[in-house]
């Protein structure tokens, strides 16, 4: 089985978590945090696939998408729900299921691309600047008025 680098770092970040409760806190803490990381990585995988599957064009429409997306997310209240009737601690849970969280930040901050020295760039007192809208990333359309 192959791991993405976020599911990687998920799972450094938490066995760490896990590690680190089993010092500070009690097993039963230890165990509801593994499990929890254990939902939000299985969550994350499933997540992953159906996305690719989407991107790609194996799944036809987003109708697929949309009732897998229903599903997983069905599947998962249920496993947690469950999960705590039987007594799980909802917070080590609840933080388990939140290390995917720190991994995808850090993951897409560690991916990122690099960046080309010689890439062109606008002076910073150049007009066009005026032109370009960074919250849509692309050129603002000129307005009649504008144009004049």
């Amino acid at each position: 089985m192959k791991f993405d680098p976020i599911e990687r770092l998920n799972l450094a970040i938490a066995a760490g978590g896990v590690s680190a409760s089993l010092v500070l806190a009690s097993p039963a803490f230890a165990s509801s945090l593994a499990l929890g990381a254990a939902f939000g990585a299985l969550n994350f995988r499933a997540l992953r696939s159906a996305s690719d599957k989407l991107f790609s064009g194996e799944l036809a429409g987003s109708g697929p998408w949309v009732a897998l997306f229903s599903l997983r997310f069905v599947m998962l209240a249920g496993a947690i729900g469950f999960a705590l009737h039987v007594g799980a601690n909802p917070v080590a849970l609840v933080t388990g299921l939140s290390a995917i969280v720190p991994a995808a930040v850090l993951g897409a901050w560690l991916m990122r691309p690099a960046v080309d020295p010689n890439a062109p760039v606008l002076d910073a007192d150049d007009p066009d600047w005026e032109r370009w809208n960074a919250w849509l990333a692309r050129e603002v359309e000129l307005r009649e008025e504008d144009e004049a």
